[in-house]
C-alpha cells in the first residue's frame, strides 16, 4: 500500500514515517512539502491514502482536497493543528474522509487509516441482491450505484454506505449512533458532525439532479430515514 503525506513540517513527516516503519512496514510513504507538489505526486504515484495538512506554504490543504475530489475518491485524512469544530466541519465538507488534530498518536493515525480504507472497500463488495426501486429512486446493490430519474448520483463510498443503511431500513428511522457505528465504526459513535456533513453532501448531490428532492428526512434528536414519500411526490 502507498500513502502520500503532505506537510511542510519535516518533524510531522518524520513522525508519520516512523509510525509506519514500526507498526505497518509494508506501507510505502510518499512525501510532499506543499500543495502543488502533492498534486503532482498524487498523479505520479497513485497513492491509496492521502494524509493532508491544511496550512501549506503555497495553496491551502482544503484547496488540494477539493482538487483531488474532482478526480478521485481515494481516502483523504486531514492531519492538522486546526482543532476547532468549524475547521473540522469545513474539512469534511471539502471532501475529507476523516480529520485528526495534532499532536496525534501512532495508534490513532493507524486506526483512522484502516477505518477509511474499510469504508472505501464497502463499495467494492459484490452482491446479487435485486435493486431497490421506489418511484424515481433506484438503489442497485449489484453495481453499487444510486440513481434518481435515471440519472446516476455520484456518491463516495462513505455516502453510498450511509444511504445503503437508510435504504435497507426504510421506512424506519436509523439512530445517529447506529449509523455512525455501521458506516464509520464504533470508535466514531460520538462524531455526529461526520454524519451531518455527509447527509448534507448526499442531499446536495440529489438536489443537483432534482432541486425539489430531499432524499433524507431528519428525525430531530433521533436519527435519519430515507425519504421516499417525498421522492414519489416529486415524480408526480
Amino acid at each position: 500500500m502507498k500513502v502520500l503525506a503532505v506537510d511542510d513540517d519535516p518533524d510531522i513527516i518524520e513522525a508519520v514515517g516512523i509510525c509506519f516503519a514500526l507498526r505497518w512496514p509494508e506501507v510505502e510513504l510518499v512525501q510532499a512539502p506543499d500543495g502543488n507538489t502533492a498534486l503532482k505526486q498524487f498523479e505520479a504515484e497513485k497513492p491509496d491514502v492521502v494524509i493532508l495538512d491544511i496550512g501549506l506554504p503555497d495553496i491551502s490543504g482544503l484547496d488540494v482536497c477539493r482538487r483531488l475530489r474532482e478526480v478521485t475518491e481515494v481516502p483523504i485524512i486531514m492531519l492538522t493543528a486546526r482543532d476547532s469544530e468549524l475547521d473540522m466541519v469545513h474539512g469534511l465538507e471539502t471532501g475529507a474522509d476523516d480529520y485528526i488534530t495534532k499532536p496525534f498518536s501512532h495508534l490513532e493515525l493507524l486506526a483512522r487509516i484502516k477505518a477509511v480504507l474499510r469504508r472505501a472497500s464497502v463499495g467494492t463488495l459484490s452482491s446479487n441482491e435485486a435493486p431497490y426501486v421506489d418511484g424515481p429512486f433506484r438503489f442497485d446493490f449489484a453495481d453499487h450505484t444510486v440513481a434518481f430519474n435515471d440519472t446516476k448520483i455520484p456518491l463516495t463510498p462513505t455516502e453510498y454506505n450511509l444511504l445503503y443503511h437508510l435504504t435497507k431500513n426504510h421506512p424506519n428511522v436509523v439512530q445517529h449512533r447506529t449509523l455512525l457505528a455501521k458506516v464509520w465504526g464504533r470508535e466514531y459513535v460520538d462524531e455526529t458532525e461526520y454524519l451531518k456533513v455527509h447527509v448534507q453532501r448526499i442531499r446536495a448531490k440529489f438536489a443537483a439532479v432534482s432541486p425539489e428532492v430531499d432524499p433524507i428526512e431528519t428525525e430531530r434528536g433521533v436519527g435519519y430515514r430515507l425519504n421516499l414519500r417525498q421522492t414519489a411526490d416529486a415524480e408526480a
